[in-house]
């Protein structure tokens, strides 16, 4: 028999996305079937869920997978008995894979090593101890290019972090590491030719030897990534001038080493051939350590002020009639142009082939070069439209705590026509680094990357059910702690440092974090606190996680109780029974989501009452005292509300929504205290309504 199912928490969906066939203890899962409205036209669909198509979950999902009942058994380590094929050349980028396990054995058959790679990835997660699930899975990529970018220049992280992050990225599948190795702040490869850009372009003074990034290539090649490095010019240069005044737009400053993290708009000068002499010597130094063939240019927010600031460079622009149609006005977008035409040529005589930001997007840009577009989908669309391969980062920048379901959502092809999606190459995670030092890197990347990593490999089709992707990231969360990975390790320790004055207020503490995240976008730059590069991050703000696993939940049972007592329709609380307006009694999965809802909320009450004394005897704590209180607040109306739905507490009349003191209330919980704020505030609202 066979059912038409839709990998999704209900049924009533699109049921072209994918399908399931069940048979003899068989699960399917492929492809989407493609039906016409004339083919269903009277007929009757029977959608049937399938609860679960492996033991042990996947991310990302395969293109196909077919599971059997039962196991194989290894009676060796399983990575040695795994038989393993190369069908290609071992070095080409085809990353298909089959892996089957039979009764008699496990096999792995890929076209290539990174082939094989992606099928050991998907081989670890489905092995539990020494037996696997019988299957055969056939799997590719949706998109070649599937990177995430570490920012080791505003904060520099140190080789090890780097492996373990390498290691991670091998675990989801993500094949490219974007490697930012310079900005404001540092210039952070060892420099042969022009060694003062690593020794005083920054105030730390840290930077990669050149054997360290040797190291760091090789074993990322080992697993299948590439490495592309970014040395970000004519803008976000602060660190070059520094090392070489010369480089400088203008003379009327002095240039430090930037421990700020506010953009400098300063740029280089690009009139003098000085410069370019430079940079061609540095990228020749710089592209022989990276033998892959990319190389990102940035060439991003420049706002070219320098350049107006400049009668000499204005003069340039005026002679190379790079103005405004009025013949006069000078056109920073055009020097910026000529730049990046120059610094694509040298990396073209390199062999490489460039990649910039979309600021670089113009019309006589040479085709080849690859844009990376970070300001929205549109810039992939018009990157393609111009005859240029295109990357989206949009959508997926993890330093905006956004939650995995936004990343998710965002998708490389939105609103790129049919005809030019073949030059959409993928996309990119993004870590910027000015609230991400070697200690919290780790948290503010995973699990969410590996929404991004899924998003960019398994089909489109597969990759819909968000309830179903926060399942499968706990299991990753789970594989990444225990290959090494710091995203829960590290919040615990700064936690416990903060609770060392009273250790007894630990328990309180954790309960307080793993409801709070940093405030959204970029506002925890414009929120009374400025952070430089020595600012250490160890605040209750850095301990908090990204996105809070403990209010998503919270907030998908209260939807969930919400739905099954109809509160939009039906009285907003019990009443005797026969009364006008009684309802029926609540339901059994109405009540275990109730008593799950209000034994969360006594957590949040017990723990609000038990803080106070740590946030008096800890100085750094006491500025989150006010988000404590409006925890306690939110708490107890929370009780009060769920007590009436449990029937213990009958007001004197159904309230159509929450009164003004209590809106009022729920105004003051979410304001933000310390770049923080109660990620349990619109779940309230919705429950006190």
């Amino acid at each position: 028999m066979r059912f038409l199912a839709q990998r999704l928490a209900h049924a009533f969906v699109p049921f072209t996305k994918v399908f399931a066939e069940v048979r003899r203890g068989i699960v399917k899962l492929c492809e989407p079937l493609r039906f016409t409205s004339a083919s269903l036209c009277g007929k009757f669909i029977l959608l049937g869920i399938v609860a679960a198509h492996a033991q042990r979950p996947l991310l990302p999902l395969p293109a196909q997978a077919i599971y059997e009942k039962g196991f194989y058994t290894f009676k060796t380590n399983p990575y040695q008995a795994l038989k393993r094929q190369v069908t290609g050349p071992a070095n080409s980028p085809d990353e298909r894979y089959r892996l089957r396990v039979t009764p008699a054995g496990a096999t792995l058959t890929a076209v290539s090593n990174a082939g094989i790679q992606r099928g050991l990835a998907t081989f670890r997660q489905l092995l539990d101890g020494s037996k696997i699930q019988l299957c055969d899975i056939q799997d590719a990529p949706r998109f070649a290019w599937r990177g995430l970018l570490i920012d080791a220049a505003r904060h520099f992280q140190p080789v090890a972090v780097v492996k373990r992050n390498l290691d991670a990225m091998a675990a989801v599948k993500l094949n490219v590491l974007h490697w930012h190795l310079s900005d404001d702040q540092g210039f952070r490869v060892e420099c042969r030719r022009y060694p003062r850009l690593h020794r005083a372009g920054s105030a730390d003074g840290l930077f990669y030897t050149q054997a360290q990034v040797r190291e760091v290539v090789r074993y990322a090649a080992a697993r299948g990534i590439r490495v592309v490095p970014e040395f970000d010019v004519p803008s976000h240069t602060t660190s070059w001038i520094v090392a070489y005044p010369r480089l400088a737009s203008t003379t009327d400053s002095v240039y430090a080493p930037h421990t700020g993290f506010r953009t400098t708009n300063v740029a280089l000068d690009p009139t003098r051939e000085t410069t370019f002499s430079l940079l061609d010597s540095v990228l020749t130094e710089m592209s022989g350590l990276f033998p892959d063939p990319y190389f990102h240019v940035g060439g991003d927010e420049n706002d070219g002020r320098q350049w107006r600031r400049s009668p000499r460079i204005v003069a340039f622009m005026r002679a190379n009639k790079m103005v405004r149609a009025d013949s006069i006005t000078p056109d920073k977008r055009l020097l910026q142009a000529y730049f990046m035409r120059r610094v694509m040529g040298t990396l073209r005589r390199l062999g490489k082939t460039g990649i910039g930001w979309d600021e670089i997007l113009a019309p006589d840009l040479p085709r080849p070069v690859v844009i990376e577009s970070w300001r929205g989908p549109k810039g992939v669309a018009e990157a393609a439209r111009l005859g240029h391969p295109a990357l989206r980062a949009h959508g997926y920048y993890l330093d905006l705590y956004q939650s995995a379901a936004a990343h998710y959502a965002a998708d490389p092809l939105a609103g790129v026509p049919d005809s030019l999606q073949s030059r959409v190459l993928g996309g990119e995670a993004a870590m910027w680094a000015e609230f991400a030092d070697s200690v919290v890197l780790d948290s503010r990347l995973w699990p969410r990357a590996a929404a991004v990593a899924e998003r960019l490999w398994s089909p489109a089709a597969l990759s819909q059910n968000v309830p179903d992707l926060y399942r499968r990231l706990a299991m990753v969360s789970d594989e990444l702690d225990k290959m090494g990975l710091q995203h829960r390790r590290a919040p615990a320790l700064l936690l416990r440092n903060l609770a060392a004055p009273f250790p007894a207020a630990l328990p309180a503490l954790q309960t307080l974090a793993t409801v709070v995240e940093p405030v959204k976008e970029y506002r925890r730059h414009f929120q009374g606190f400025t952070y430089t590069t020595a600012t250490p991050l160890t605040r209750l703000v850095d301990a908090a996680p990204a996105e809070s696993d403990v209010a998503r939940r919270f907030g998908a049972t209260a939807d969930s109780l919400l739905a099954e007592l109809s509160l939009a329709s039906r009285p907003a609380f019990p009443v005797a029974a026969g009364a006008a307006g009684a309802r029926e009694p609540l339901s059994q999965a109405a009540r275990r989501q109730l008593a799950n809802l209000r034994q969360q909320v006594a957590a949040w009450q017990l723990a609000t009452r038990t803080l106070p004394p740590l946030l008096v005897l800890n100085p750094s704590l006491s500025e989150y005292a006010p988000l404590a209180a409006q925890l306690g607040i939110v708490a107890d109306l929370l009780d009060q509300r769920l007590s009436r739905l449990a029937g213990e507490i009958t007001p004197a009349a159904p309230a159509s929504g929450p009164a003004p003191a209590t809106g009022a209330l729920l105004d003051a919980a979410q304001r933000p205290v310390g770049q923080a704020e109660l990620a349990i505030v619109g779940t309230a609202r919705r429950l006190l309504r």
